[in-house]
């Protein structure tokens, strides 16, 4: 497959040609790739407007990911807010009112795009117990949402694979989606390379409208490089508006450095990747099988993303991050009962090889018996847009009891609030923020 956006620059940097553009560097300094770090100059085409060398980039991706594929260049973020967009869209066309059926376990990123598009949330909880990261919504949940409805949503928005590795019934969900004319909508922000796998777990396979990956997080992309996907069985004026509602909410200054990691990796992908990840999926395989076997508690089915449960061997997830990182090996999460680990072909047998045998090496110790506080469903007192457009205070978490929370302001990872703007923090929410480490947090003004 060729590589339009990486032949073209690499043809300018060789011209040495006098950059009287921007960017100021000039194609020289200390980093060693300003050479390729151009700006929108003739030939170069643009992303939002795109009708050279990034429109034939993009269509390669496309045919790789059976959609019509769109590139960002600020990660699943504008993805997801381009969506949100698009759902808008579809409540006006349609008739509906905007309102979107959502996971709990949501990036607030999904927030702030609600905030901004003013749209309606309700939200998503799952039957049984489980993490606030997770939300393991079957069809049948969805099914019975629907048949007691008095108005159906525009979209369904769910997080698959979470930040945990835990993965949805996305084509029995589709399936429900569709019967009722609903959009399934998906943050598979995680799952870039889910397509590639002997069988497609990719969204796009599964009966998604719209889904979001985050190339850089599973693929070797640049950080930042990310994909909008619309299915070919979405509504045809989507593809349409695509462009329009990403340039809505993106830079003008894309990154040619991180298009160019875009558009190398379509090469990459149609090589032997397919063959290399089927190898490794099942080298991470046996892995699984000899630390479960040594005593350690795995949980997820995400393939490439390995989820320790760590308090049945003894440890917190931060302290066996700790004990990692002494030893040379640093986490993608950890809080107090997971340990995340993310792997890609990139680490190779010798790295597998390598993690099995340190994490061999920790002994387990007395399991850890205390749980963490159950999720729960705060009292709405305003919507999210209004929340987040209050007046608003920063003030210690001990100190919220009973305030309504303006900003989701959570770190990232894992970037998934506990308790959602526009809702009254109450005695359980302390709990979390307690168990969680949360400090402070943003609240209406009493008096706004």
């Amino acid at each position: 497959m060729d590589t339009p956006i990486c032949d073209f620059v690499r043809r300018y940097a060789e011209s040495d040609a006098m950059r009287l553009h921007m960017p100021g560097h000039k194609g020289a300094g200390p980093l060693g790739v300003e050479h390729l770090d151009i700006t929108e100059i003739s030939g170069a085409d643009s992303l939002y407007e795109a009708s050279g060398i990034i429109q034939k980039s993009e269509q390669n991706a496309g045919m790789l990911f059976g959609a019509e594929t769109f590139y960002s260049c600020e990660g699943s973020s504008l993805c997801i807010r381009a969506m949100l967009y698009l759902c808008a869209l579809q409540a006006k066309k349609t008739g509906r009112s905007p309102r979107i059926l959502a996971g709990r376990n949501a990036h607030k990123t999904f927030l702030s795009a609600v905030a901004l598009l003013d749209l309606e949330v309700e939200w998503l909880y799952p039957a049984q117990d489980s993490s606030y990261l997770s939300c393991p919504i079957t069809a049948e949940d969805l099914s019975r949402r629907f048949k007691t409805s008095d108005e159906l949503p525009v979209a369904v928005y769910l997080t698959s694979p979470d930040y945990l590795g835990n993965m949805v019934d996305l084509h029995a969900i589709g399936e429900v989606c569709h019967q009722y004319g609903v959009l399934l909508v998906v943050d598979n922000a995680h799952g870039a390379y889910l397509r590639f796998l002997p069988e497609s777990r990719h969204p796009m396979d599964l009966g998604a409208d719209l889904c979001c990956d985050s190339a850089h997080k599973t693929l070797p992309v640049i950080t930042g490089g990310a994909y909008l996907h619309i299915s070919l069985h979405a509504p045809r004026w989507m593809g349409k508006q695509a462009k329009a509602a990403m340039t809505l909410f993106g830079s003008t200054s894309p990154s040619y450095l991180i298009l160019q990691s875009l558009d190398w990796v379509n090469a990459y992908l149609s090589g032997d990747y397919r063959q290399h990840l089927a190898d490794f999926v099942a080298q991470t395989d046996t892995l699984r099988q000899r630390l479960t076997a040594y005593g350690y508690t795995l949980t997820g089915d995400e393939p490439l993303k390995l989820t320790i449960s760590t308090k049945p061997c003894g440890y917190r997830g931060e302290a066996l991050a700790a004990l990692l990182q002494a030893q040379g090996i640093v986490c993608e999460f950890a809080d107090p009962d997971y340990l995340v680990l993310m792997l890609t072909p990139k680490i190779g047998g010798d790295g597998l090889k390598q993690l099995e045998k340190i994490l061999l090496s920790i002994p387990m110790s007395t399991p850890i018996a205390d749980q963490p506080p159950i999720l729960h469903c705060p009292r709405k007192v305003m919507p999210v847009r209004q929340a987040v457009l209050s007046d608003s205070e920063t003030i210690p978490a001990e100190d919220s009891l009973g305030r309504v929370l303006a900003a989701a302001t959570v770190s990232c990872p894992p970037a998934v609030p506990v308790v959602v703007c526009g809702e009254e923090i109450d005695e359980q929410a302390l709990d979390c923020f307690r168990y969680y480490g949360i400090a402070d947090c943003t609240v209406v003004r009493e008096d706004a």
